[in-house]
């Protein structure tokens, strides 16, 4: 009879810093993926090599795992720095690296070590995918922008790597890798971890003679993904390792999304026990009800997930909107009065949205009932008008406290021998025993009960006792502060088989196969010299030499189809040329390639 083999899935939880990544896991992440000093893509989450020590100390007793982040181009000033900083990393046993430069894969690979290929790489198609897993990336992250059916064929045709995709966050209207507009507005690179945001500022639509179509519009500023309701679905198109955005994210938003989303796969792996199952070990319990809708989000949508539909984006705001508590039935001097029978709390956060669709946002002082006392009262607050909670006071309470725990189950015998007594552990994967020589004395009294007691006495260790089976055939007598001792050093024994599993090997395999597409952000020798030995035609990353010819940002969100007007789905004739202008003077024209329903943005 031959086994079947489990597919392990992976719940990748953001860290902005150690202790937030040590919180992800405890609430259920199989990863966590962390910037180190430099080198990360996001400038204001960097942390020490001491610190990720910490975290991956954590992670790897539950078998959890810790990727860093070294996701952004280099220059040839800095290759010296990196290979120092990756072998650091290494020697602390982080697991991976989320790369997207290929001078980063030389160094990693060079050093042992294994990396993933980031999102940032804009890895899109099949033979992309094909040409990363022939050069050693043990993990693929896929473009936001893939559907389920283009999952599956990547998947069919490269099952021998795991794919990883975006199940929640925030998304780039850009495709990864190929925004530059924060760069040519603002010498601020997206690539280089220094992002503007210019998706989520306000335009002006203008057509072709310089009328305003539509005026101080958050254009470009797309909903959060959420993907919550869908994961069998893309467990069953090949997505193996589930990725939550949010390295910038604070610590209640990663405790309450990682919950949720631990949850959720539970529910998967208990439905389908012979299919799939979780790629770490740990069981969690949490003190709390996940709810992704009380932590920050712009409104939620699948994407293109099911192909390209309209509830992609969201015009009137990028800020949070939360979830809706009811509609404004009377306004007082001071105080108002909510229809409906949510109750609100003392510093909850509110908003609403007013006749000009603008979003205005207001605190609760008081409330009494139905009754509540905002602070401001807003003078475009008018009866009828529906109010959301943005900041739910309570729930974030609950989070700012221990709002989890996380154990490892352990099953431990008791034994003698003839000549000393023997401790075993067994925690479903890992044994280890210890080996005592103790004189071997008759108790006067019963002795399972305070060995039981001692044996138990695991503390603030991530581990409680499961069982305990007592094999001796005698009642020995063994003080309590050696039955300590003797824990002690087999859960010590058992944390440092568990350190050294999470060690990375050296990657042998190499890089001689010919790349599939055109080099896009080549910024330094390192991987000019790679891609010309290979014969591709190599121009200077858009961060050495702006040029006017090339999109500052390329999507698949597109805003003839937003407005009605893609004649390719039966949409109304529009204007024949279209502008985005901002509040400081830019302006970009677009471009439609509507054979592969992609718009392209120029600085004009």
């Amino acid at each position: 009879m031959t086994s079947v083999r489990l597919n392990k899935l992976e719940l990748l939880a953001p860290a902005r810093t150690a202790d937030i990544g040590i919180e992800a896991i405890r609430h259920g992440a199989d990863a966590v993926y962390i910037g180190a000093e430099r080198f990360g893509a996001r400038q204001a989450a960097g942390n020490s090599v001491e610190d990720i020590a910490r975290l991956v100390a954590y992670a790897h007793v539950f078998d959890a795992r810790v990727y860093v982040t070294l996701n952004t181009l280099l220059y040839d000033d800095e290759l010296a720095e990196v290979e120092r900083l990756v072998k650091d990393l290494l020697a602390i046993g982080v697991d991976a690296f989320i790369v997207q430069d290929l001078a980063m894969v030389d160094i990693v690979r060079r050093c042992g070590g294994r990396w993933h290929a980031s999102t940032q790489m804009d890895n899109r198609t099949v033979e992309q995918v094909q040409w990363l897993r022939d050069m050693g990336a043990e993990q693929v992250v896929l473009a936001r922008e893939l559907s389920l059916e283009e999952i599956r064929q990547v998947h069919e045709q490269c099952s021998d790597v795991s794919l990883e995709v975006f199940v929640h966050g925030a998304l780039c209207v850009s495709l990864s890798g190929r925004c530059y507009a924060s760069e040519a507005l603002f010498r601020r690179s997206a690539n280089r971890g220094a992002c503007a945001q210019v998706c989520r500022m306000e335009f002006d639509l203008e057509d072709e003679k310089g009328h305003k179509l539509l005026e101080k519009k958050h254009l470009l500023s797309l909903k959060d993904l959420c993907q919550l309701d869908v994961l069998e679905e893309l467990a069953e198109a090949g997505a193996t390792s589930f990725k939550i955005e949010g390295r910038l994210k604070d610590m209640a938003y990663v405790k309450n999304v990682t919950a949720a989303y631990s949850e959720a796969l539970d529910a998967l792996c208990a439905k389908f026990p012979d299919r799939y199952r979780r790629s770490s070990r740990g069981v969690v319990q949490l003190k709390f009800r996940p709810d992704v809708r009380k932590s920050f989000n712009r409104g939620f949508t699948h994407y293109f997930l099911f192909g390209r539909n309209p509830d992609i984006f969201s015009f009137d705001t990028p800020k949070s909107v939360g979830v809706e508590v009811g509609r404004v039935e009377e306004i007082g001097k001071g105080s108002l009065v909510l229809e409906g029978d949510v109750k609100l709390e003392n510093g909850d956060g509110l908003c609403f949205f007013n006749r000009a669709k603008k979003l205005i946002g207001l605190r609760v002082n008081r409330v009494e009932g139905s009754r509540v006392w905002p602070y401001p009262v807003p003078h475009d607050l008018l009866p009828g008008m529906v109010l959301y909670r943005n900041f739910d006071k309570a729930f974030n309470d609950i989070l700012a406290k221990e709002s989890a725990t996380r154990t490892v189950p352990l099953d431990l015998t008791l034994d003698y021998d003839g000549e000393a007594f023997l401790l075993a552990v067994d925690d479903g994967v890992r044994q280890v025993f210890i080996r005592k020589e103790y004189a071997a004395e008759l108790a006067r009294t019963h002795q399972s009960d305070n060995i039981q007691r001692q044996l138990s006495r695991l503390g603030d260790t991530p581990y409680r006792l499961r069982s305990l089976n007592i094999l001796l055939k005698k009642n020995y007598f063994i003080p309590s502060s050696v039955l300590a001792e003797w824990r002690r050093e087999l859960v010590g024994e058992l944390s440092k088989s568990r350190s050294i599993a999470g060690l990375c090997p050296t990657n042998e395999k190499g890089m001689d196969k010919p790349c599939p597409y055109k080099p896009i952000n080549v910024s330094n020798s390192l991987a000019r010299v790679f891609y010309e030995q290979q014969g591709c035609e190599v121009e200077p990353a858009f961060e050495l030499q702006h040029r006017a010819d090339v999109p500052v940002m390329t999507c698949r969100h597109c805003l003839r189809y937003a407005m009605g007007w893609c004649q390719k789905r039966g949409g109304a004739k529009g204007p024949k040329e279209l502008f985005l202008s901002l509040e400081n003077g830019a302006r970009f024209r677009l471009a439609f390639d509507c054979q592969n329903c992609m718009m392209q943005l120029y600085l004009a």
